[in-house]
């Protein structure tokens, strides 16, 4: 500004032409290097951006301890371009530390977006498959074509049990998937679990406990068959080596006679009742399903055992939207009700509390489905007994059949949905029922 000055004065005087060239020379020079450092920090600016960009943050700036704000300027730089580096170190650091457990978890793992191409696919999902690579799911389909349909099928949320062979066994596995959206691109990641053995466990423990009691219901008919049998198989033998003729029988030896045969038929007659009881549980019909409302099915059933409340002093509770209703099999879920509801009866009558009182609640689940609640503040039921409720022909009644919980939970199963049940002793017991949203 000062050299600007000095020429524009001397522009205007009688000064010799070779000092105001001199002087020009000297603006154009020191305009020239003001220029240079201008764009020098311009350039260090972009290059700087352009670091950030494309996360090169290797470069360093030169940091002179004078004062001037450039030195200010390359220091704040390398103190960003510091922190970019313990950021992205850090997402490193996280990044392989996901992916080794992603690599290490026992239940396979696979994720693809929309046209199959394969992003993660982890060692317990190598080995399930059998396969040492994979680029595309669509290349499972030509070993296992039903694993591909179950994979591509499936929505969030979305479950499913499929069989495949491997290596001349069969194995169960299953499938669990959730479609996400990353960065606006679709993907879906699928979980896969052999749960072979788990079944192959459950089913030898669901065997035991059925032969248990098979062999329990079983027994109780046939020994005292056999015992009576054998009784007059005895007076009938000695009777005959005396020589003694038949109208020679006394009263009481007929009476005895009698009674045995009577009861070898009665026994005879609840074995039948037994193995036919146990023959229709395997011929459980599919649910013909139609829109039912629950209002509709629990009048129904509190109609036909409002004799069994009057009865036994029971005072019922009912809370239901009229205008909740549900895809289900009316006759087969009004026959899961009446077998609660008796069972809630029957734990009422057998306690000696005042105010027994029957609950009966419906229900949209907040995360789906709709709940049926039966609650009882009968006797409750023991932990024991609790576990094996749905076994069938178990029972803890000395005249029941065992069946009624174990057909209705093949019944909800059916449905797509579940039975379960909670009980404290002295406090009462719940029935909840599900049904899929």
């Amino acid at each position: 500004m000062v050299t600007m000055f000095l020429f524009t004065n001397l522009y205007n005087s009688d000064t010799y032409f070779f000092t105001k060239f001199l002087v020009f020379l000297a603006v154009l020079v020191q305009g020239y290097y003001l220029y240079n450092y201008v764009e020098k920090s311009n350039r260090e600016i972009v290059h700087f951006l352009e670091s950030i960009h494309y996360d090169d943050f290797t470069n360093t700036y030169p940091e002179k301890k004078n004062g001037s704000s450039q030195a200010s300027l390359h220091h704040e730089f390398n103190e960003i371009l510091k922190k970019f580096r313990e950021i992205r170190a850090d997402k490193e650091a996280q990044h392989q530390y996901l992916r080794t457990i992603v690599q290490h978890i026992g239940i396979g793992i696979i994720t693809f977006d929309q046209l199959g191409e394969v992003q993660i696919i982890n060692n317990a999902a190598k080995k399930l498959l059998d396969v040492k690579l994979i680029k595309n799911i669509n290349q499972i389909g030509k070993t296992f074509p039903t694993l591909l349909e179950s994979f591509s099928d499936l929505k969030t949320g979305g479950r499913d049990l499929v069989k495949i062979s491997k290596n001349g066994d069969e194995i169960q596995l299953a499938i669990y998937a959730i479609e996400l959206s990353l960065l606006g691109k679709a993907f879906k990641l699928v979980s896969i679990q052999n749960i072979q053995s788990e079944l192959e466990e459950k089913e030898m423990e669901a065997w035991q406990n059925l032969i248990r009691v098979l062999t329990h219901e079983i027994m109780n008919s046939v020994t005292p068959i056999s015992s009576l049998a054998a009784t007059v198989e005895t007076e009938l033998d000695e009777f005959q080596k005396s020589g003694a003729e038949v109208s020679e029988l006394r009263t009481d030896q007929i009476e005895d006679f009698y009674l045995s045969v009577k009861t070898i038929h009665n026994r005879s007659e609840s074995l039948i009742k037994f193995v036919s009881d146990f023959r229709n549980m395997t011929r459980i019909k599919l649910p013909a399903l139609e829109e039912v409302k629950i209002a509709e099915i629990i009048d129904h059933v509190t109609m036909l055992l409002k004799p069994d409340f009057e009865k036994n002093s029971i005072e019922t509770n009912i809370s239901i939207k009229p205008d909740l209703s549900v895809m289900l099999d009316k006759e087969q879920i009004e026959q899961v009700v009446i077998n609660v509801v008796k069972n809630a009866v029957q734990a009422l009558a057998a306690g000696e509390k005042d105010g027994k009182a029957l609950t009966i609640t419906a229900m949209n689940g907040e995360s789906g489905g709709t709940f049926i609640r039966i609650v009882d503040n009968g006797v409750g039921i023991e932990e024991d007994a609790l576990k094996k409720i749905f076994i069938p022909f178990f029972t803890t009644k000395k005249n029941g059949s065992g069946i009624g919980l174990s057909l209705s939970k093949q019944i909800m199963r059916n449905h797509g949905g579940s039975i379960s049940a909670l009980s404290q002793m002295g406090e009462g017991t719940e029935f909840i029922l599900k049904f899929p949203g």
